[in-house]
C-alpha cells in the first residue's frame, strides 16, 4: 500500500490478469474476475489487496491474514485461510516483483530541459530525456533518448549513457560507458581516480587512474556507491547486476553478468566475480581474489583466497560454509568448558 503523494499506482487488475502475468494458475477459476487493488505485505493485506506467501515459517501470519489474494506454491496452498483467493506459481517472491512492476510501472521521464542545466554545446542529449536543474553535462557527451538526469549531476568529458538511463540527484560519472536502461542512485560515484600508490623511500607515489568503468545494460548502482575507474585497463560490470548502496568497488575490478552486491560491500582492487555471484552485507574481496560463477560469500565475511564455483563461504577469513559451521560448533563447546 502506497503513499499516493509518491507513487502512482497502476490498476485495479483482475486475477485473472495476474495469473498471466506470473505464469500462475488460479485455485478456483470461478475467481478469475475479482478484482485487487494493490499489493500489500499479508499483515497488512485488506479485502482489497494481494499478497504472497513463500516461507513456511510464517505460515501463522498467513493464516491471520485478512488479504482478499495471495500468490502462493502449490504445496503450501492448504496453509491458507479460507476465503482467501490463491494464485498459484511455482516462485511466490519472483511472482510478487512481476506484480509489484504491474501495478508500479517506471514511469517514462517527461521530456525538459532545465533552464539551470549547463550542457556543452559540444553535447549530444537524446530525444525524450529530462535533464533537471544543475545538472552539468560536459563536452562530448553522449546520452542516448529518454534518459532522466537528475538535479546536481555532473557528467565528465567524454562519458557515454545509453537510452532509458536514471542518474539519480548528485551522482558523478566520469572516465565511463553506460549501457542502456542503467540505473544510477543518488550520491553515486562513477569513473572517479582510485586509491593506488607506491611507496617510496621519500613518501608515496600517486599512481594516475587511466582506465575507464565500463557498465553493461540493465545494471542497477545503489545511492552513495562508488565505482573507480582502471589504472590501466578497465572496471567493468556485467549485465543485469543488482549493487545496492554505500557499495566500494576498486580499480580493475570485473563482476560478471547477474550478480548481487548487499550493502557496504568492499571489492579490493582487480578482484573478480564469476557470473551470477552474491555477496552478504559488509563482505569484502581482496585484491585479486577470484570468485568463481555462482559463487555466494555471507554477510561480514571476508574472501582472501579464490573461491570456487558455486560454493558458500563465511567467516573471516572466510572458509567453506560447512567448514565455518564446524569451527562454529568447537567455539561453542570450548566456551561451555570454560
Amino acid at each position: 500500500m502506497s503513499d499516493p503523494r509518491f507513487f502512482v499506482r497502476a490498476g485495479p487488475f483482475s486475477l485473472a490478469r495476474i495469473a498471466e502475468a506470473v505464469g500462475g494458475t488460479l485455485a478456483d477459476a470461478g475467481l478469475a474476475d475479482l478484482v485487487v487493488d494493490d499489493i500489500a505485505p499479508l499483515e497488512e493485506a485488506g479485502a482489497n489487496h494481494l499478497s504472497f506467501f513463500d516461507n513456511r515459517r510464517y505460515g501463522d501470519v498467513l493464516a491471520a491474514s485478512s488479504a482478499g489474494a495471495c500468490l502462493i506454491a502449490p504445496a503450501m496452498a492448504d496453509r491458507a485461510p479460507e476465503g482467501m483467493a490463491l494464485v498459484l506459481c511455482r516462485e511466490p517472491y519472483l511472482a510478487f516483483a512481476l506484480v509489484a512492476q504491474l501495478f508500479y510501472p517506471p514511469a517514462p521521464p517527461e521530456p525538459h530541459i532545465a533552464a539551470s542545466a549547463i550542457i556543452d554545446e559540444g553535447a549530444l542529449v537524446g530525444e525524450g530525456c529530462r535533464v533537471d536543474p544543475y545538472a552539468v553535462i560536459s563536452s562530448d557527451v553522449r546520452i542516448g533518448p529518454r534518459c532522466h538526469i537528475g538535479a546536481g549531476v555532473f557528467i565528465g568529458r567524454g562519458v557515454v549513457v545509453g537510452e532509458g538511463c536514471r542518474i539519480g540527484h548528485g551522482a558523478t560519472l566520469e572516465c565511463c560507458l553506460i549501457g542502456d536502461r542503467v540505473a544510477i542512485y543518488p550520491g553515486a560515484r562513477i569513473g572517479t581516480e582510485g586509491f593506488g600508490f607506491a611507496v617510496g623511500p621519500n613518501g608515496h607515489v600517486r599512481i594516475p587512474h587511466s582506465g575507464r568503468v565500463v557498465i553493461e545494460d540493465d545494471v542497477e548502482i545503489g545511492a552513495n556507491s562508488t565505482v573507480d575507474r582502471g589504472t590501466t585497463g578497465d572496471t567493468f560490470i556485467g549485465r543485469g547486476t543488482m549493487i545496492d548502496n554505500q557499495v566500494q568497488i576498486a580499480h580493475n575490478v570485473k563482476i560478471g553478468r547477474g550478480c548481487i552486491l548487499a550493502g557496504q560491500v568492499g571489492l579490493a582492487g582487480s578482484a573478480q566475480l564469476g557470473d551470477f555471484s552474491m555477496l552478504g552485507g559488509k563482505s569484502g574481496v581482496a585484491n585479486h581474489v577470484k570468485l568463481g560463477e555462482r559463487a555466494r560469500l555471507g554477510a561480514l565475511s571476508g574472501a582472501t583466497e579464490d573461491i570456487e564455483a558455486g560454493a558458500t563461504y563465511l567467516g573471516q577469513p572466510a572458509v567453506p560454509a560447512k567448514e565455518f559451521w564446524r569451527q562454529m560448533a568447537v567455539l561453542r563447546r570450548l566456551s561451555k568448558r570454560g
